[in-house]
């Protein structure tokens, strides 16, 4: 514990003295022409700056005169060599008159921001502009609480995925136990599901549109132009091939060398997935986006291993197989949970500092307090766990015949505290989906 704090607070000092936080969602940096400028001719073109790279995103600026008629003629273009700057060229001979630009772009965390600014040629009165940045995404509130609802799932999913990890390494005679395997189906489909919901479900989210747009095919085909619907699809794959290998890593009567194979895919293919989640969350806004990136790997996959070794460790102690013998499984999972608290502590404390705008963030935003909540749940599932351990070094009995061990442990006392450590992750869970859709800003 002395050495675990003392990692925490090197990492602390180090990442506040050395390197500058992320932002929270994509700025316009300027604009040319700028908000509330009087011109004496017609711009050929309207562009902008942004703060971060999102590529060339159909539809994300539009020029409109007072009455609303268009006024641009698309697409959107990228006027030279600097990646973070749009353009959209205006209607030859445009007359005077005050002009609204609106613009809608999706940061690299997936999240819109919508904003307008205005310009006038000639003496006409200017148009009031509703802000260079918007305060809001303008998302429809029903597809927002649905984008929220399938990210928490997603999680589920991906945390029973994480149950594999136990069984290879703490339980490795379950692949033939129908409770294992349904785990695990459950958790490929439920990931599968959830993309695609995520997939349909982005485009009205991003162009504030209600749920009658989720089968607009010109949204799906936006979102499919964008990093984040291509790692969507890459999750989709990694999924498929998870639901190949996974049945035959289980099948008994493996040769070593082929069961071998079918780890080392499900590895990378589970890398996939995770990457599939931390490469469109606030971790990309991050200017040194590899330390912020691998921190959220290290976190979500410490996160689904401890969490998936948590239920398939329930649904053992619930009904055990004829003949098992637990106490070495929950010895096992012991020291794996332990490693797995770890990681998910230090790298949550990196996540922290890195996309935070500043320690009082914790305080003064939604998303402090909301991070607040998850730190106190938790903090709860290790006081919990604490429990399930004091249950097994209490209960252990060892007893030696013909060099071998058996380790028994008080299981009543022991359920109850893997119960309630499942349904604290579960929340803690839904807290981190929140998280996710919450600007670090405020």
């Amino acid at each position: 514990m002395r050495r675990a704090l003392a990692l925490l607070a090197f990492l602390a000092g180090w990442l506040v003295l050395t390197a500058a936080p992320a932002s929270a969602h994509v700025e316009i940096i300027s604009s040319t022409p700028g908000d509330g400028t009087r011109l004496t001719a017609a711009p050929a073109q309207v562009s902008v700056t942004l703060s971060e790279n999102v590529g060339i995103q159909p539809g994300s600026l539009k020029v409109v005169d007072t009455q609303g008629t268009e006024a641009d003629t698309g697409p959107v273009f990228q006027p030279g060599d600097a990646a973070e700057q749009v353009a959209v060229r205006l209607r030859p001979d445009l007359p005077d008159g005050s002009y609204l630009v609106e613009y809608a772009f999706v940061s690299a965390d997936s999240h819109p921001v919508r904003g307008t600014f205005a310009f006038v040629v000639g003496t006409g009165p200017l148009i009031t502009s509703a802000g260079a940045v918007a305060a809001a995404t303008g998302t429809d509130p029903a597809v927002d609480v649905l984008s929220t609802t399938f990210r928490w799932l997603s999680y589920i999913g991906v945390v029973l995925l994480g149950g594999l990890a136990f069984v290879r390494t703490c339980r490795p005679d379950s692949g033939t136990d129908p409770r294992t395997r349904r785990l695990l189906s459950w958790g490929a489909g439920l990931t599968a599901v959830t993309a695609v919901a995520a997939l349909v479900l982005q485009g009205p989210y991003a162009a504030g549109r209600g749920l009658g747009a989720v089968f607009d095919t010109g949204l799906l085909s936006d979102t499919l132009r964008v990093a984040y619907g291509k790692l969507l699809l890459l999750r989709l794959a990694a999924v498929a091939v998870l639901a190949v290998l996974v049945p035959r890593l289980l099948a008994p009567g493996q040769s070593e060398r082929l069961r071998a194979r079918y780890e080392n895919g499900a590895m990378v293919t589970g890398f996939l997935v995770l990457l599939s989640f931390s490469a469109t969350g606030h971790p990309v806004t991050d200017p040194i986006m590899f330390v912020s990136v691998g921190a959220d790997l290290v976190h979500y996959g410490a996160i689904a291993i401890w969490a998936g070794g948590l239920i398939q460790l329930a649904f053992a102690l619930r009904r055990p197989t004829a003949g098992e013998d637990l106490g070495p499984v929950v010895t096992r999972f012991s020291r794996l949970a332990g490693s797995a608290v770890f990681a998910v502590a230090v790298s949550g404390a990196v996540l922290a500092l890195r996309i935070m705008p500043s320690i009082s963030t914790l305080w003064t935003t939604g998303f402090g307090l909301i991070l607040l909540l998850k730190i106190a749940g938790f903090a709860a599932l290790l006081a919990v766990a604490r429990v399930s351990r004091r249950a097994v070094q209490r209960g252990i009995t060892v007893r030696s015949s013909g060099g071998t061990a058996t380790v028994t442990a008080d299981l009543r006392r022991l359920r109850l505290a893997v119960g309630t450590e499942v349904v604290l992750s579960v929340l803690v869970l839904g807290l981190a989906a929140v998280l996710t859709v919450t600007s670090p800003g405020g």
